[in-house]
């Protein structure tokens, strides 16, 4: 018997668990493609890594509205280890040319970077989320308007197949589900030129595996929290079949 909670949803099979371990129960070769959003730990030279995650990405009005997440307390050098450790791990489960795409910000560009190559995925670029203008505005700078997908490949790709976008923009939803929520439209823009089954070691609220269910993809989804386990299970059911 599986020590996970393990949930089948039409053509998504769930685990409740730590990605860590589950990686190492799945199949040699039976993922085809990895998309994911893990916890960035981002902020560590201006934020207190031990804040609750609400207090780190939400203005005040906001807090209390979605479960806190967790994961999010590493330093950068820490961050490194464990990024290596996951996605060495994932790579031993995709196919030859398969592909991984990371969600990061600025601060964690760098080291996901680094940590996707010490895994022994061949970095192929950054793809970039323009969040529009939508995002919060920071009165005299910038307006921090873009979050990252760094993306790879399991040894060679070859030139063949449709050409997805490098720049996606889609603003943050409206209505969210999870704290660092992200639309289904990106996933769903990210996933052009994905196969299935897609592995998402940090499903959260579920929104890779909501793009796989509209699009008919197999998904693998993984997700320790038992809050944000349930939530996925429930969107995904719902785009699978219908609300109740």
């Amino acid at each position: 018997m599986s020590r996970f909670e393990i949930r089948s949803i039409g053509s998504a099979t769930l685990y409740r668990g730590d990605a860590l371990e589950v990686l190492t129960t799945l199949a040699p070769g039976s993922i085809g493609d990895v998309l994911t959003d893990p916890p960035y730990s981002s902020g560590g030279n201006v934020r207190d890594k031990a804040q609750a995650t609400s207090a780190k990405y939400q203005s005040s009005e906001h807090r209390g509205l979605y479960p806190e997440f967790q994961g999010d307390t590493r330093d950068q050098r820490s961050y490194l280890a464990w990024s290596t450790l996951w996605m060495g791990r994932a790579r031993d489960l995709v196919a030859p040319g398969g592909m991984i795409a990371a969600f990061s910000d600025w601060r964690q560009v760098p080291v996901t970077s680094d940590a996707l190559q010490c895994a022994g995925w061949v970095w192929r670029g950054i793809v970039t989320w323009d969040k529009t203008e939508r995002s919060r505005p920071q009165l005299g700078r910038y307006r921090n308007q873009t979050e990252f997908a760094v993306w790879g490949t399991n040894g060679p790709r070859p030139l063949v197949g449709a050409t997805a976008p490098g720049v996606i923009r889609e603003p943050v939803p409206k209505v969210k589900h999870h704290i660092a929520g992200k639309p289904v439209e990106l996933m769903d823009g990210l996933m052009t030129i994905m196969k299935g089954p897609v592995l998402d070691p940090f499903m959260g609220s579920g929104t890779v595996g909501v793009a796989c269910a509209a699009r008919g993809i197999p998904y693998v989804g993984i997700e320790v929290d038992p809050t944000y386990f349930e939530i996925a299970c429930r969107r995904i059911e719902e785009t699978q079949c219908g609300p109740p």
